[in-house]
């Protein structure tokens, strides 16, 4: 079920892809018992994050962060290049019920970083245009490519899905209606419907189109314990700043938000550290 397929119009030079989300997205939500209304946000990005990291030009790591200054102060997916997906939600303690977009994230901004094996990863930090993620993410989208796309995205408790697409260079060329007429089909779609075979999809959403589909990549939740990387970080706070806080608290927790994991450690730190 979890997987993000590609596929392309052979006579209009549009493009698209679709992903469904099931057992990754609730194993991303396992334990988090965030609201109905972030962790539909949280969802949307995921899909968006697994649609874009599934076409990039050169394998890499892809992460999105909406950072806000409302209820939410950050929405983070992370996808690397075999498709698998992370993710978490900070925001504040109490939300009230069916708050909007803006409420939710106020002027906050979009964050990309994509690492490669090129050689230092690249960002790029964008404010916030529009009132939903799918107007956010058409925004970027847009901007950073130079090429119009469309995005169609849902999330619900079940399951998590979106459908992609962009016009390319000659699509005017190969139909000057083309690309508006894909869009008012792609417009009757339900969400409920991204929930089927993609090939049934499409042949639902666009009977009359010529698709070429290319074979699905699977998409899987990956968030393991990772007790080396803690402590590489708290070898770099030095010795002297771990030696005051063991001397203080009698130990040092550290906690992995994104993959829900704590980590303690006692006086024998400084010793598996620093000796």
């Amino acid at each position: 079920m979890d997987s993000v397929r590609r596929f392309i119009f052979e006579a209009l030079d549009i493009r698209g892809a679709v992903v469904l989300l099931g057992n990754a997205w609730h194993e991303m939500q396992a334990g988090r018992n965030d609201p109905p209304c972030i962790a539909a946000l949280l969802g949307e990005i995921a899909a968006i994050t697994v649609l874009i990291a599934g076409n990039l030009k050169a394998p890499g790591r892809l992460t999105f962060q909406l950072q806000g200054q409302g209820l939410v102060s950050l929405l983070l997916v992370d996808c690397d290049e075999q498709l698998r997906l992370r993710g978490t939600a900070r925001y504040a303690d109490a939300v009230p019920p069916a708050p909007t977009f803006q409420d939710l994230l106020g002027d906050g901004q979009l964050v990309l970083t994509l690492h490669t094996n090129a050689g230092d990863p690249y960002q790029s930090i964008v404010p916030l245009v529009g009132d939903s993620v799918t107007a956010v993410f058409e925004h970027y989208l847009a901007q950073s490519e130079q090429q119009a796309a469309k995005l169609f995205l849902t999330a619900s408790e079940d399951f998590a899905a979106g459908l992609f697409l962009q016009k390319l260079p000659d699509a005017d060329v190969k139909d000057p209606d083309g690309w508006n007429r894909i869009g008012h089909l792609a417009a009757t779609l339900k969400p409920a419907e991204l929930r089927q075979p993609v090939a049934n999809l499409l042949m639902q959403v666009f009977p009359e189109e010529d698709v070429r589909l290319f074979d699905p990549r699977p998409v899987r939740y990956h968030c393991p314990r990772d007790e080396e990387k803690v402590l590489s970080m708290l070898k770099s706070l030095g010795r002297e700043e771990i030696e005051a806080t063991l001397a203080e608290a009698g130990a040092i927790t550290v906690d992995d938000d994104i993959c829900r994991q704590q980590y303690q450690f006692g006086p024998e730190l400084i010793q598996r550290l620093f000796d």
